[in-house]
This record gives structure tokens, C-alpha cells and sequence, in this order.
């Protein structure tokens, strides 16, 4: 009798167990919200593509974890304003059920949806904005900055640079918080490795007309005028240099945050030579190219970015984390993924440090020439491949105020 109470009750408490840790995930339901420009000068970077990335993501965990939870993905156009990004934010959090946000491209829009997932205990999962503030000055326990970032765009493109005799800037920046930090981050590393900064001049966001900044980087002879912006932006500042014969004049542009779809939009004759940092490349391995061909199908024939790659793994390893803890709740998810080991077809193996900060490899790739592509989206030559621990800040010289010590 004694054995068969003490079995009723074992069964009992296991029942209760898991039932309180199904429980744990809110609604017996995971949402996740995709936020980006989704039809701006961003949205070939992430926006619709994101989305298509992040229910790759669900679907391929879903077969292999088989999680006793529901998915949903939502996705919202955040116009790249950080107004209209907050007001997107806080209804996902209050009304709708959000447990995460995920890409977020545009720095000032990123660090404010940050501050609102650390104010509403959710978790947010960067892989658009470049910022490296998001794991220095203003760091959350609440977020994880996964892909690139300003200081890594910096050591990786500039210091190569520098390097190889381009030891006279330029700048050409964005007018908003990206700009500003890879200017900064960049122009630093020009200076340690002995050049200089002969100017800069701040361009408003989605500008159509670059002349006016292009004849100042002109006049002022430096070797390399340094595109401190992204997308859109990029894209016409360089077809627009290419018309005013800048390159044909002895001057090199450095793309300090170029993407593919980027180089896509530009064509290999203007594009050919600009050298670039990436953490993701399509051809990369057998990995990467099966991966993107998925990818490539579910989107129009359309290959993959850099941001799309990092929508991918950032959300699969988010759910390992919420199933593996046993619960969506902002702070354990996140500390749950700092906590696991990161492991994923597109980014290898790698770790999330206190800080946010995702550590992986980076590449230095120089932009083919039209007779040494072989096909479609073939458009890379891979320089250096820098290795994780050298790819990113050094922990100690952030500024997060998480980092003990």
C-alpha cells in the first residue's frame, strides 16, 4: 500500500512539474516580432527577407526540438524613425504578446527599442543596427547584439585599409546614430595605425542627392572618402562618386558597411574592388550555400544578406534557449542563450558574451570584377578571415556596465 501511495504521489508532483514548466512559456505560445524597414532604403538589407529568415528559423526547430509550445511570427515596418519603432515596441509587449523583437536595422531606432525591452522584461535579438553602444555604454541584460557592429566594420575595413597605404580620410556619415559611431569607431583606428583625418561631412538619412558631399570629400585630396552609411545610401553615394569620376581621379572609397544586396544593387562594374567586412557569405561552405538556396527559393530567388543570415541563427538559438530553460521570460531567456553554446549551419559554433555581444569569425572580402563572377550572386573574394577573438571589442573596453572588473 505504502508503494503504491508513494507512487501516486511521485506521479502526482511529476504532473504538477510539467505542468508549471509548460506553464512557464506565457500562453503556452512563443511570439516574435520582426521589426524593420520594410520599404525604405533598408529593405533589401532585412525587411520582408527577415521575415521569410525568421520562419526558416521556426520551422527548422521545430522539426528538430518538436517544442511543446506554439510559434507565431509578426513582423511591422518601423519606417526608420525611433518614434515610430517605440510605439510598434510597446504595443507588441502590452497588448499583443510579444516575447521578442528581432532585427531593428537603424541605431537610434535600436536603442530605443532596447530600452523598452529592458523596461518590459523581453528579449531583443539585434542583428540589424550597428551600433556598438548596444553592448558598451548602453548595454542591456535584456538584449543580444548578434552580427557586426561599428567597432568590428572598423578594424576589420579600416585598419586593412591603413594597411595597404590609404592612410588619409574622408568621411561621408549618416546623420544619426550608426553614422556617428562607425565615424568614430573608424576614424580611432585610423589615427592608432598612424593616419589622419583630413574631414567629414553629416548627410540626413535616405539622401537622393550626394553631389554637394561628394565635391567636399573631392577637394579635400584624401585617398580614401569613407562611407560611414549603409543601404540605400551607400548605393547612391557610389554610383554618384562613379559619376563625378572620383575613383578615375586617384581617390578609393571604403564601403565600411556594405551588403551584398548592396553590391547587387550597384553591379560589379561600379561595385568591382571596394573591400568589405562581413560576418556571413553565402559560398562560404557547403553549410552556408544549401542554407541560402532555401532561403533563395522562399524569397523570390532573392540570396541572402548578411542580416538575413543573422535574423536566422539568432532567433533558432533564442527558441533552443526559451525550451531549454523552460520559460519566455525576457531576463532567463537571454541569460539561458549566454548560458548555451551557440551552434548553427550559417555561423559554426561561437558564444554570447555578458555584455550581448555574439562572437564569431569576421571576413575581409574584396568585390569580384565582372570577368571573375561565375554566376548569380557570385560577387566576393575572400582577403582575411579574422578570427572570433580578434573580430570584435575586447570585453574590458565597452563600457557595459555588466562587465564586473
Amino acid at each position: 500500500m505504502k508503494l503504491k501511495l508513494s507512487t501516486v504521489v511521485a506521479s502526482l508532483a511529476l504532473a504538477f512539474a510539467g505542468g508549471a514548466a509548460q506553464a512557464q512559456v506565457s500562453g503556452g505560445v512563443v511570439k516574435i516580432g520582426v521589426m524593420n524597414d520594410m520599404s525604405g532604403l533598408y529593405a533589401d538589407i532585412g525587411g520582408p527577407g527577415s521575415v521569410v529568415a525568421a520562419k526558416m528559423a521556426v520551422e527548422d526547430f521545430q522539426k528538430s526540438a518538436k517544442p511543446n509550445f506554439k510559434i507565431e511570427v509578426v513582423s511591422a515596418d518601423h519606417q526608420n524613425k525611433p518614434d515610430v519603432g517605440s510605439t510598434i515596441a510597446r504595443q507588441w509587449y502590452d497588448t499583443d504578446g510579444v516575447d521578442a523583437i528581432v532585427d531593428v536595422p537603424t541605431s537610434s531606432v535600436a536603442l530605443a527599442v532596447s530600452q523598452i525591452t529592458r523596461d518590459k522584461n523581453k528579449a531583443f535579438l539585434a542583428t540589424g543596427p550597428g551600433t556598438a553602444d548596444l553592448t558598451g555604454k548602453a548595454c542591456s541584460p535584456n538584449t543580444v547584439h548578434w552580427l557586426y557592429d561599428t567597432w568590428m566594420l572598423a578594424h576589420g575595413t579600416g585598419s586593412a585599409i591603413v594597411k595597404t597605404g590609404g592612410d588619409s580620410w574622408f568621411f561621408i556619415t549618416a546623420d544619426y546614430a550608426f553614422g556617428h559611431a562607425l565615424e568614430r569607431d573608424t576614424a580611432e583606428v585610423v589615427k592608432a595605425s598612424g593616419g589622419k583625418v583630413l574631414g567629414q561631412v553629416r548627410v540626413p538619412l535616405n539622401t537622393q542627392d550626394f553631389s554637394s558631399y561628394l565635391l567636399q570629400a573631392q577637394s579635400s585630396k584624401a585617398k580614401i572618402i569613407g562611407l560611414a552609411n549603409a543601404g540605400g545610401d551607400t548605393i547612391n553615394s557610389i554610383k554618384q562618386a562613379s559619376e563625378f569620376g572620383i575613383v578615375k581621379g586617384g581617390q578609393n572609397l571604403a564601403g565600411l558597411l556594405v551588403f551584398i544586396t548592396d553590391v547587387h544593387g550597384l553591379g560589379l562594374e561600379k561595385a568591382q574592388g571596394l573591400m568589405l567586412t562581413e560576418t556571413f557569405y553565402w559560398d562560404l561552405n557547403d553549410q552556408t550555400r544549401a542554407w541560402s538556396k532555401r532561403f533563395a527559393a522562399a524569397n523570390k530567388g532573392v540570396y541572402p544578406s548578411m542580416d538575413h543570415a543573422g535574423v536566422y541563427a539568432v532567433v533558432l538559438h533564442y527558441l533552443k534557449s526559451v525550451q531549454a530553460g523552460n520559460s519566455d521570460d525576457g531576463l532567463k531567456a537571454v541569460n539561458k542563450m549566454k548560458a548555451l553554446p551557440t551552434d548553427d549551419a550559417l555561423f559554426g559554433k561561437g558564444t554570447i558574451r555578458v555584455d550581448g555581444r555574439k562572437i564569431h569569425p569576421a571576413y575581409l572580402f574584396e568585390v569580384k570584377k565582372p570577368s571573375e563572377s561565375k554566376g548569380p550572386y557570385d560577387y566576393y573574394k575572400l582577403r582575411a578571415t579574422i578570427p572570433a577573438e580578434q573580430a570584435f571589442r575586447p570585453l574590458n573596453e565597452g563600457g557595459c556596465p555588466l562587465v564586473k572588473g
